[in-house]
């Protein structure tokens, strides 16, 4: 991971060990440049670099008396660039040269770069011109008239100091040769970023650590690959990405029936959850698309709270529901459902029990009260074959794909339809698992008397005038519990 792979020229090239300089910090001093003639040694001087840290993996590199510099003719213009460990290793070097090309004066002038770890290099061959020896290897980059812009990324480089030397060589008939009279004017950037490009529109730059080794990667989306997530090979095309958002979100559309069956049953508790929950997982899912279909109303951490939240409510409900419970019981048991899975959710949006266990506990609830009713009155709960057949069997088949599908089938290569079909399935269960509407008693008992505090308050209307005694009070008294 700590080697250099570039997108520049050079790929994948192994660095071998090689000296430290004599002295590779301070203000201008001579280095021993290495050539591909083992004879000759020349010494130059390197000019250093100001650090400027902005935040994580992201500091800039800047060139006193820059960004513009001069390459003589007579020898190469040499720079260091140093990496701190551990701090600049997880990120991304990237090296920039744009030639200004007024400055060649016509000349058929080429500047050529190398980018080497630790020791500065540079052929003394103009005929080909390389950043490799036997025992180093480097990073080549050149700009010209023609190709005034060259740039160089090195994901994971190596710590220590990175030499950069420039070159200027004119082209003749005999291959490359030092220019006589031109003095080139290059802009030079050097600077550490997190990711390539910040990962660009199909991917999201995140910061990791794998055994205290902190770095920064790309996490691709849409099917697109690559170190800055540029190769599209396997990309998804833009009728796909549509086709997935369509299918996404007009999959919730299907709770419109289980809000007609719970107005209709006079359920309207259970309706407003089912519209809440129809509601944020349609823009949900429009805002969590992968590619460039993306439609969001809200924050996306919001969103999915309140998708999240809708759904497992919508299970509660339901289920608490066809227990058949007390209203008060009832609301009590809905609000605690709200609150417990408010909290669930916080610790761990993606955990499996938190739909499996609000379920599974609802389920309990609902199993104890059936029971105790099918015991009272001595025969099944509910009493009749066909709410069995074409309700409650058929909702808990649908409902056992559901939960199967989203536990053991859905992934991420499946997830636009599969998830789809998860809608429409907890939908559609939902429609069949809702009770009916409770029939009225047509037999009306005698209402039962109210004792009140205890106390009666007497009005006397004729003592209130005063035309009987106060002896007479009790017998002509009105009262009123």
């Amino acid at each position: 991971m700590n080697m250099p792979h570039s997108f520049g020229s050079v790929g994948g090239l192994v660095l071998g060990d090689s000296p430290l300089p004599t002295s590779p910090n301070g203000t201008k001093h001579p280095v021993s440049i290495p050539t591909t003639s083992p004879a000759s040694e020349l010494c130059w001087p390197v000019h250093p670099t100001l650090r400027n840290e902005l935040d994580t993996f992201s500091v800039h590199f800047y060139i006193f008396f820059g960004p513009n510099v001069s390459v003589p003719p007579d020898r190469p213009a040499v720079f260091v660039i140093n990496l701190l460990p551990m701090l600049d290793s997880g990120g991304v070097l990237n090296l920039e040269l744009r030639l200004n090309v007024s400055s060649l004066c016509g000349e058929n002038a080429t500047v050529f770069g190398c980018l080497n770890h630790e020791v500065p290099l540079m052929s003394s061959d103009n005929a080909s011109v390389t950043c490799e020896t036997e025992s180093l290897a480097g990073f080549l980059l050149s700009v010209n008239a023609t190709a005034s812009l060259s740039r160089l990324r090195i994901p994971y480089p190596q710590t220590g100091s990175w030499y950069l030397s420039l070159r200027l060589l004119c082209a003749t008939e005999h291959g490359f040769e030092p220019c006589t009279n031109v003095t080139a004017e290059v802009y030079l950037r050097a600077y550490l970023s997190p990711c390539i490009n910040d990962c660009g529109i199909y991917g999201q730059c995140k910061l990791l650590r794998t055994n205290n080794y902190p770095y920064a990667a790309c996490e691709c989306k849409a099917g697109w690959n690559g170190w800055g997530c540029t190769d599209n090979a396997e990309a998804f095309s833009y009728g796909f990405q549509l086709l997935s958002t369509l299918l996404l979100c007009l999959s919730n559309v299907m709770f419109v029936l289980p809000v007609a069956i719970a107005i209709r049953s006079h359920c309207l508790l259970e309706a407003a959850i089912y519209i809440f929950t129809m509601f944020f997982s349609t823009f949900y899912h429009a805002c969590d698309q992968p590619g460039i279909v993306v439609f969001c109303i809200m924050e996306h951490d919001v969103l999915q709270f309140c998708d999240f939240l809708g759904s497992l409510m919508s299970v509660w409900v339901t289920v608490i529901a066809m227990a058949r419970l007390q209203p008060v019981v009832k609301q009590v048991l809905y609000l605690l459902g709200a609150m417990l899975l408010s909290m669930a959710l916080q610790m761990d949006r993606h955990g499996l029990w938190n739909l499996l266990g609000p379920s599974l506990f609802a389920l309990g609830i609902m199993a104890v009260t059936w029971t105790a009713r099918t015991i009272r009155r001595r025969h099944c709960y509910p009493p009749t074959w066909k709410r069995w057949a074409f309700y409650l069997c058929p909702g808990m088949l649908i409902a056992a794909a559901a939960v199967l599908l989203y536990a053991f089938v859905e992934t991420e290569e499946n997830y636009f339809y599969i998830h789809s079909i998860w809608h429409l399935l907890i939908a559609s269960s939902v429609g069949f698992l809702l009770p009916p509407r409770a029939k009225p008693n047509g037999r009306l008992g005698p209402l039962p008397r109210r004792n009140g505090c205890r106390y009666q308050l007497c009005i006397n209307e004729q003592e209130e005038l005063g035309l009987v005694d106060t002896a007479m009070a009790s017998i002509n008294s009105i009262c009123t519990s």
